[in-house]
């Protein structure tokens, strides 16, 4: 029989980092030793503390329906990092808690878009963000950017971009594919231009605390008043907490906004899972004592991947501020980001994102979200690749 599908779901494009990551996990499963740098998580476990919450919530019988924007203990529990951390007031039925930062972005897109509207999205960009406009009716806008600007947008790019179409201006920082921070003064001049402009911004903070070299991260909502009410803040708990299968996520927002998205997501996914916003509320309200020592190797793994990339023939590479990417460019080699990444899979058994997937076809993405051993041993690997090119 054949399939009528929807405009909508003919038109997606699957994620390329999952597709690497289940293809190296077929080579690893047939036996091949497969250096795997494609997926975007940590490779510590989640702390003692947020796990031995979630145990208890389950052995007490915790497992039922929640109200579908999560429980009010968690919503508090977000409120209150806002103001302790970013000095940010929220109230809780501002917070809306959803299955993964994922989920809180498309959750925006659906209930802030629609046919005819843009939304500006700077390139190198989280793969996911084009294709959550496109779900929504409306139409992406891509900002190019390059290793020689920094990968940032500037105020005067964002400015021209504007027109009367114009609803969401999407700003990521620390970045994903690229580890770019915006600085505080960079983060207020783009926030200005949508305040004059009547465009909100979804600003992406998941990364918010993995941070080098005195790097500083600044939400746009806390320029002023007026930057607040234009921002809806999308966050996590699966970097910083190592949570990633927990699918946990949230997001502050004007209250009408937020009205309007838990209203949403009680009509498609209800809530999030009983017991895993229980361990959310103990990693908001207990001290993040686990992280120094994954920044500290973070931090390690950072330097030792960028000096050995810098030296890879053909490669140069922008060095990251934040997140755990590293994003090299490969212009030298000859090769466009697909073929120079199959070639690498296929030849010395590395998997790395095509750039291409984030929307820049020079680059690709490597993730330091992995043991020194495999670092080093994938590194040699491509460097060898790319000595043969």
């Amino acid at each position: 029989m054949q399939y009528k599908f929807s405009d909508r779901a003919a038109s997606l494009t699957p994620s390329v980092t999952l597709a690497i990551d289940g293809k190296a996990k077929e080579m690893k499963a047939a036996g091949i030793d497969v250096v795997g740098f494609g997926t975007g998580q940590p490779d510590f476990d989640t702390p003692d503390f947020v796990k031995d919450a979630a145990k208890k919530a389950l052995d007490e019988g915790f497992t039922k329906y929640t109200p579908a924007a999560g429980i009010p203990e968690l919503r508090q529990a977000i409120a209150d990092k806002f103001e302790r951390e970013n000095g940010l007031k929220y109230e809780a039925n501002q917070i809306v808690v959803s299955c993964g930062g994922k989920h809180s972005c498309f959750n925006v897109m659906m209930a802030l878009c629609q046919q005819g509207d843009e939304v500006i999205v700077p390139a190198p960009y989280w793969l996911s963000y084009p294709e959550m406009v496109r779900m929504a009716g409306a139409t992406p806008v891509i900002l190019e950017t390059w290793d020689e600007t920094h990968f940032k947008v500037t105020p005067e790019q964002l400015r021209e971009a504007i027109n009367e179409n114009t609803r969401i201006f999407i700003l990521n920082s620390p970045s994903n594919p690229t580890g770019v921070v915006y600085s505080p003064d960079e983060i207020r001049a783009l926030g200005d231009v949508c305040v004059q402009q009547g465009v909100l911004i979804l600003s992406d903070e998941i990364y918010e605390h993995l941070l080098y070299d005195g790097a500083v991260h600044k939400s746009v909502a806390t320029c002023s008043e007026h930057h607040q009410a234009q921002t809806i803040i999308v966050h996590g708990f699966a970097k910083a907490w190592s949570m990633t299968g927990w699918r946990l996520g949230f997001m502050a927002a004007p209250l009408p906004i937020a009205k309007k998205i838990a209203a949403f997501q009680s009509h498609s996914t209800s809530n999030p899972t009983s017991f895993a916003q229980i361990g959310g509320v103990a990693a908001m309200t207990q001290p993040m004592s686990h992280l120094p020592a994954w920044m500290t190797e973070f931090a390690k793994r950072r330097e030792f991947a960028h000096a050995r990339l810098s030296e890879c023939k053909g490669l140069s590479c922008y060095k990251s501020e934040g997140a755990f990417y590293l994003f090299p460019n490969i212009e030298g080699t000859g090769l466009k980001s697909s073929e120079f990444c199959a070639r690498l899979l296929e030849d010395e058994q590395v998997a790395a994102v095509p750039g291409i997937a984030f929307g820049a076809d020079d680059y690709f993405r490597l993730s330091y979200a992995t043991s020194m051993e495999q670092l080093e041993k994938g590194l040699e690997r491509i460097e060898r690749f790319c000595g043969k090119l």
